[in-house]
């Protein structure tokens, strides 16, 4: 029996072109992405909660996102919570041998490629950030050290809060195959980041099985999901 809870708020947003660059090997290239929709907030506790069934870890169930987190968390969630509302999920998971593919076809929650996001996070604005950083995001300079509800900052021009600071958002993509092996890319900096680090163009990298404290995800999907 499928059993329907409620799904993260979504924005479908149209297709287009995004530029993106790589500070360690000075890289840039382009990406036409297809139109799709994407979380208004990173997943929060109460929503990783729900779907999974468990207390999430980091803290209290309340608005705050969800942290201490994996890739592998991410994707599944994604995959539970396309089960709990009637989706095909999106991805076919093989623990033991640690893959996951994804099914194009599937019209169920995922998380958002690396160009789906910062296409998403610059909402058409080609600055380092979509605003003044205090008034966009939780960082080192204002966050007293600890993350805080997602939508208490100023939104992006389509509607997207917490793009930038507050946690980093988990993205689908391998981050260098050559080098980092299975390291999957992280994107828009977090609560304990200085300024710097919370810009549309900044990439990080963690392993898939890693849970930090400043790292969660937001959903993505076909346009329209949700």
């Amino acid at each position: 029996m499928v059993v329907c809870i409620e799904g993260p708020a979504m924005i479908g947003l149209p297709g287009g072109q995004v530029t993106l660059s790589d500070r360690r090997t000075r890289r840039s290239w382009s990406v036409d992405v297809a139109d799709f929709s994407i979380g208004v907030y990173p997943v929060t506790r109460t929503q990783y909660a729900a779907a999974t069934d468990t207390v999430a870890a980091g803290g209290d169930q309340d608005r705050s996102p969800v942290q201490n987190v994996s890739w592998w968390d991410a994707v599944r969630y994604c995959n539970i919570l396309s089960e709990r509302r009637g989706l095909r999920p999106a991805y076919l998971i093989d623990v033991d041998a640690e893959h996951a593919g994804w099914d194009l076809s599937a019209d169920g929650y995922r998380l958002p490629t690396e160009a789906e996001w910062e296409y998403a996070c610059r909402a058409g604005t080609s600055g380092p950030r979509y605003g003044p950083i205090d008034d966009i995001a939780w960082y080192r300079g204002n966050s007293a050290g600890r993350s805080h509800a997602v939508g208490g900052k100023r939104p992006n021009p389509w509607g997207l809060f917490d793009m930038l600071g507050n946690v980093w958002d988990w993205c689908w993509d391998i981050y260098d195959a050559e080098v980092y092996g299975s390291y999957r890319v992280l994107r828009g900096g977090g609560w304990a980041d200085e300024h710097w680090s919370c810009r549309a163009s900044v990439r990080r990298r963690s392993h898939p099985t890693f849970a930090i404290d400043d790292v969660g995800f937001r959903v993505a999907g076909p346009a329209p999901v949700g």
